[in-house]
């Protein structure tokens, strides 16, 4: 599906995290699209090879295996390009707990590496992974950039640093940027093995091997489940945009409906015809308990326009993850 209208074939990307899960379905998107030149970084801790596998059939695709915590690597990834894509980072919240050093180190030092490479190598537009999780403690649905609470985790507040670094660099430096407060993307090739997995996978595997399936807390938390499609559209179109009013803010990336998480399992497991039940347990330290996107300001200022609801992004994700298990048990 097209979801943008300007002629890409002579410009050229850079995506960070490109062999992760979003960063990887934007490139493959410019690539099959006709940029001249998709380049990818990424240090293969969180994403794989096998992304980078699907990449490496287009010739316009460059592999630069590098951490951003590393300035030369950024500098180097930066050289000869025109758009930058960031989504390199460390995305759990319970893994940020554990280990908060090491998620300032990627998503904080990391992201000012980046932004610093992309002052010296004249990038025309920036455009990063934020997150919804800036939002804390704040009650209010449904959620408005403009208004935020209190960071809940470590990874929160590494998102939220990204957001005001990116403001300095825009003030100070002039950089075109934009950031993507993402909520909850799912879809295919999303990690349903490690042991910080996405939840859609993560019940979807459980139920078809028929293993146990937890839910944290009594099931009635609700997330803006968004299909990972609108989350490169909005990439695409926050790279290609001639709107100068769009630069230098941060939006909302989701649906604009909000559904719980018992109602996300039982989907799943009538989509798959099974009875397996899921083991409640203790709630997450960190989570937000419910969560809801005003999507108008994407809306308006980037012509931001979801192609894909939940119960058709689900249907999709399901029916890739069933073939795969089945595939892998065959």
């Amino acid at each position: 599906m097209d979801l943008h209208t300007a002629d890409i074939s002579g410009k050229r990307f850079l995506v960070t995290g490109g062999a992760g899960f979003i960063g990887g379905h934007i490139a493959e998107y410019l690539l099959k699209n006709g940029a001249a030149k998709v380049r990818v970084l990424d240090n293969l801790s969180n994403g794989f090879q096998s992304n980078i596998d699907i990449l490496k059939a287009y010739p316009a695709f460059e592999f630069i295996e590098g951490d951003i915590r590393n300035p030369d690597v950024c500098q180097r990834a930066c050289d000869g390009m025109d758009h930058v894509s960031h989504q390199a980072a460390l995305g759990s919240v319970p893994r940020s707990i554990k280990e908060p050093v090491y998620f300032n180190e990627v998503n904080v030092n990391g992201f000012v590496n980046m932004l610093k490479a992309v002052v010296d190598n004249d990038i025309k537009t920036f455009v990063y992974a934020s997150s919804s999780s800036v939002y804390g403690d704040d009650p209010a649905l449904p959620k408005v950039e403009n208004k935020t609470g209190n960071c809940l985790s470590p990874y929160a507040v590494t998102k939220k640093t990204n957001e005001l670094y990116a403001q300095v660099f825009a003030d100070t430096y002039g950089v075109r940027l934009m950031g993507f407060r993402y909520f909850n993307i799912f879809g295919p090739r999303q990690d349903p093995d490690g042991a910080y997995a996405a939840v859609i996978p993560l019940f979807v595997k459980g139920i078809i091997n028929r293993t146990p399936v937890y839910i944290n807390g009594d099931g009635a938390q609700t997330r803006d489940f968004t299909f990972v499609e609108n989350a490169v559209q909005v990439n695409i179109l926050g790279m290609l945009s001639q709107n100068k009013e769009a630069f230098n803010k941060v939006y909302n990336v989701a649906i604009g409906e909000s559904f719980s998480v018992n109602y996300l399992y039982n989907a799943c497991k009538e989509y798959l015809g099974s009875n397996w039940e899921a083991i409640y347990r203790e709630p997450r330290a960190g989570d937000i308990r419910n969560s809801l996107a005003d999507i108008s300001l994407a809306e308006n200022m980037l012509n931001y326009a979801p192609t894909r609801k939940f119960e058709e992004g689900l249907r999709e994700t399901i029916l890739y993850f069933k073939e795969r298990y089945e595939k892998f048990n065959g």
